[in-house]
């Protein structure tokens, strides 16, 4: 893993966290320009990490360097699971992360979440073996703004709820303890979703991803 956050202290108690639950960070740096130059001399040595870690807003303007940063190094990298921080909801940013039309290996948390240390590891476990990890309230913005509302509107209030807690990351037993309800059940409303959204059979996880980035690329 690479973190990159301005913020010597919090950088430093993510790599201590993360490395005291048997994680490698082999870098942390405090700007953009400093992480895509540490991805790609790690690459040219084979050894892209896993996952970068990256806050939204970093020097020298605390604009957008780090998801400029993010957006770059999935073009130039696109195995590089990318998992960036931000203090807010900020649309733009996250439209941006996902505006290649990727479906693997995205994340964009709030750093409210690292304060949950089990649900934030878990995310950073998920975006770098290709999954996602999307905030709650990222995914609800998002959505609600989403152009394609014809297409939503033919999914059960449930189903809603389903892929809400999908486009979070969150797996089917993950959802079924949310929900309280059977596991089986939530494979139904799963597979429901998949079909009103005409996503053919394949590869599971990637139709989970779909099913969300369906409307968040939109």
């Amino acid at each position: 893993m690479v973190i990159a956050e301005d913020s010597v202290l919090l950088r430093e108690g993510l790599t201590r966290l993360l490395t005291d639950l048997g994680h490698e960070v082999v870098a942390g740096v405090g700007d953009g320009k400093a992480l895509v130059r540490t991805v790609a001399g790690l690459a040219e040595v084979g050894g892209l990490p896993d996952v970068v870690v990256a806050d939204v807003r970093m020097p020298p303007t605390h604009t957008d360097e780090g998801v400029r940063a993010a957006v770059r190094l999935r073009k130039e990298h696109p195995g590089l699971g990318v998992l960036v921080l931000s203090q807010y909801v900020e649309e733009r940013y996250a439209t941006d992360l996902l505006a290649d039309g990727s479906t693997r290996g995205i994340g964009y948390l709030l750093k409210d979440r690292v304060a949950d240390v089990r649900e934030f590891v878990e995310a950073v476990v998920r975006v770098a073996s290709g999954g996602t990890a999307l905030d709650p309230e990222v995914v609800a913005q998002l959505l609600g703004r989403s152009r394609k509302q014809d297409v939503l509107a033919g999914l059960t209030p449930r189903e809603r709820e389903v892929l809400t807690l999908m486009a979070e990351g969150r797996t089917n037993a993950a959802i079924a303890r949310r929900l309280v309800v059977s596991d089986g059940a939530v494979e139904k409303h799963v597979s429901s979703i998949f079909q009103k959204l005409g996503l053919p059979p394949g590869d599971g996880n990637h139709r989970r991803v779909l099913a969300v980035l369906k409307y968040l690329n939109s």
